[in-house]
């Protein structure tokens, strides 16, 4: 950490110039609690100036670029140098270890990925097989998530695979779609979701219909790996040696053990676009106890989402995405949902259902005890569709302000409503 802090220092126009201001040495950062005395670096400082944060060495010139999915408005290109990604490579035995521990063995097994086409994982995927030789790789099948969910069920049976892993929105989708009888899945022995983070209601919700484990993957573009789910699923494990995570309330100032904030994250290894100190949109906490799987590494309770994804109501109030998955989680026959807010007292529910029938039943009452949990004056109306429509990078966004003015960085977010609490 300390090499890449004076690395920072020496070779990124940002920290250079940072470390200037500040009038700070760069041997002052000898831990990883030291990272929080340099600048808090934000999204938009990101967006607004990203060879900022390149470094000028030759490393940094000839780092990989990769590109962020646009989910919080516009796609960032990241740079991340070979050593770096092989770290990520190496360090990843860990999440392939709760894999074998599930299915029993390392090797063997077949694996079907629900993706994006031209996503970073095809980027990813096509550095692994350019610069490391891995003997036994698991036998793939790829799919795209913008294919018709029929024909993805159907290469599925076929292929019956051992894992599926995918976005979990769409894994979420398809559960919803087994427990209400409109499709038939082969049941695999584990589900693997990333990208998008659900809460510990959802995941049960696609252990129970598939059959199956579902673990998770804390990833970003940013940084790659963060901290993944184990076989027991009570917490997220921290990669600390390739990420030094805090936990911090709305002015930027660490929070106690247990209280939500927005995740900091410091990229530990990546010497193309280094950030150090920055603030994600992610919402997290601190675990309270150590997980009984026996790790040593610290854990979050549950990845909450994202800041974008609160609501602000005309009054000032903030809603979460769980109070929205609370209304419609026990209709079985929605499958998939997005609420969008067109102005501040005007929402859309879109709605994909079993049947025509169903929405016709459901919709008025769905729409009304939405409205009711918004708050007076607010009004819902809903429309059906076939699917959710993703954004640029394959994510689906469930809550959507347009028009409306999101929250960078909220105070008080345990106030908002379903936030840090489960439904």
């Amino acid at each position: 950490m300390r090499r890449l802090v004076r690395y920072a220092a020496r070779t990124v126009p940002f920290y250079r110039e940072a470390f200037v201001r500040l009038g700070l040495d760069p041997r002052e950062i000898r831990t990883a609690s030291d990272l929080a005395r340099l600048p808090l670096v934000e999204k938009d400082d990101l967006r607004r100036d990203p060879e900022a944060f390149v470094s000028t060495s030759r490393t940094g010139r000839d780092a990989i670029p990769f590109e962020t999915s646009g989910s919080t408005g516009s796609r960032v290109r990241i740079f991340h140098d070979r050593r770096s990604l092989l770290a990520n490579i190496a360090y990843g035995e860990r999440e392939r270890a709760v894999v074998a521990h599930v299915l029993g063995r390392e090797t063997g097994y077949r694996e079907a990925i629900l993706g994006y086409a031209g996503g970073t994982l095809d980027k990813v995927s096509a550095f692994y097989r350019d610069w490391t030789w891995i003997p036994a790789r698991p036998d793939r099948l790829e799919l795209l998530v913008t294919d018709p969910l029929a024909s993805n069920v159907e290469a599925i049976n076929r292929f019956r695979p051992d894992v599926v892993f995918g976005y979990g929105s769409h894994l979420h989708a398809l559960a919803r779609a087994v427990s209400a009888g409109t499709i038939v899945l082969e049941r695999p022995k584990l589900v693997i979701y990333a990208a998008e983070p659900l809460s510990n209601a959802q995941r049960r919700e696609i252990e129970v219909a598939l059959g199956a484990p579902a673990i998770s993957r804390y990833t970003a573009v940013e940084a790659f790996k963060i901290a993944y789910l184990c076989e027991r699923r009570t917490g997220f494990h921290v990669h600390e040696d390739l990420a030094h995570l805090r936990i911090v309330d709305g002015d930027g100032r660490t929070v106690r053990d247990g209280d939500t904030g927005n995740v900091v994250l410091s990229n530990l290894v990546n010497r193309g676009t280094v950030l150090l100190n920055y603030l994600t949109t992610d919402l997290s906490r601190w675990s309270a106890a150590p997980c009984p799987c026996g790790r040593t590494q610290r854990t979050l309770d549950e990845i909450d989402g994202r800041v974008e994804d609160l609501l602000e109501l005309p009054n000032g109030e903030l809603v979460h995405p769980r109070a929205v998955w609370g209304i419609l989680k026990s209709h079985s026959e929605v499958l998939g949902y997005q609420l969008v807010q067109r102005e501040p007292a005007r929402f859309l529910l879109k709605l994909v259902m079993a049947g025509a029938d169903d929405y016709a039943r459901l919709a008025p009452r769905l729409g009304g005890d939405m409205a009711a949990m918004l708050g007076p004056g607010m009004t819902v109306e809903t429309e059906r569709c076939e699917s959710v429509p993703r954004e640029a990078g394959g994510k689906v966004r469930m809550v959507v302000a347009q028009g409306c003015p999101g929250q960078r960085r909220p105070s008080g977010l345990g106030s908002a409503a379903g936030l840090g609490s489960e439904p």
